[in-house]
């Protein structure tokens, strides 16, 4: 496969935590933004396919990858997310952008949008969700109470709970069980992108993992969506049973000027299951706003 050559660099955001960062391609910039716990590779077909017309970024959250050590503890939230966002922007010089975001990546962009409008040209949400969608996720409403209950042991023995999160998540059964849960469709997606990603997980420092699940739980972006007045694109996985496609329909009913497309058999991570039809779907999406502004 042909690689688009790379530019990578750190910026330190507010509070001095270190961005880490990767740019390729030149024209309109497009920044990706994966969701809590991923990795860059989540993307790499769409950074493949898209650096060769856009100057694709793409970074690491606060406290995940290379984005290390996180400056102040404190500033694991939905603000400091988003400041991240335009710092990054500030850093590379760029006045507004293209954002895609995936999963928890939506809210992250969906608080930039509220703090920082004027920076957006298009949004496209990929089995995103505006507010909590641990409730009932795969069906059951037991995730909730499991992760206070982790949070308090963790706060109790942290190099126990460290390890076992290791050990729980970098062995071969967590990826047919995060396949099964509808993170992954193990039938088309490449099992060495499922095997990078849970390597990744298991690098992620539990204590940011579990502050970040909380913000994800507690914030709210509903009233972001009636603001929204960029056109924006929704990416919906058919078989995604972690954000499920009544996510999506929502973004469709609220968000004026939004587009909705359906991957039929796609999970969580359409981007990886199906990346040629995702690419296409995108690419037509952002062709319309380059010639209209509009979809």
């Amino acid at each position: 496969m042909e690689t688009t050559p790379k530019e990578s660099g750190t910026f330190e955001s507010f509070d001095g935590t270190p961005i880490y960062y990767e740019v390729r391609g030149e024209g309109e910039p497009l920044i990706l933004v994966y969701g809590i716990a991923c990795i860059m590779n989540h993307w790499h077909h769409q950074i493949e396919y898209f650096s060769k017309n856009y100057k694709v970024i793409t970074y690491d959250l606060r406290g995940h990858q290379k984005s290390n050590p996180v400056g102040d503890m404190k500033q694991l939230t939905m603000e400091a997310l988003a400041k991240d966002v335009v710092g990054l922007m500030n850093h590379l010089k760029i006045k507004k952008a293209h954002f895609a975001g995936h999963s928890f990546g939506v809210p992250i962009l969906l608080k930039t949008y509220d703090d920082y409008p004027e920076r957006f040209l298009s949004m496209i949400f990929i089995n995103g969700f505006a507010r909590n969608p641990i409730k009932g996720m795969f069906g059951l409403d037991i995730v909730e109470p499991f992760f206070y209950f982790v949070k308090n042991q963790y706060h109790n023995q942290p190099d126990v709970w460290n390890t076992l999160w290791k050990l729980a998540v970098d062995n071969p059964l967590s990826i047919y069980l995060t396949g099964l849960a509808g993170g992954f469709n193990l039938r088309v997606t490449h099992f060495k992108d499922i095997e990078v990603y849970m390597r990744g997980v298991a690098r992620l420092n539990l204590e940011v993992f579990i502050t970040l699940f909380e913000v994800l739980m507690e914030y709210n972006g509903e009233s972001v969506l009636d603001k929204v007045k960029v056109p924006t694109l929704v990416i919906s996985g058919e078989k995604d049973m972690v954000t499920p496609i009544r996510f999506q329909y929502h973004f469709r009913e609220k968000i004026k000027h939004s587009e909705f497309v359906l991957v039929p058999y796609g999970s969580h991570c359409t981007q990886l299951d199906f990346p040629d039809y995702t690419n296409l779907k995108i690419e037509k999406f952002l062709k319309e706003v380059d010639r209209h502004g509009s979809v």
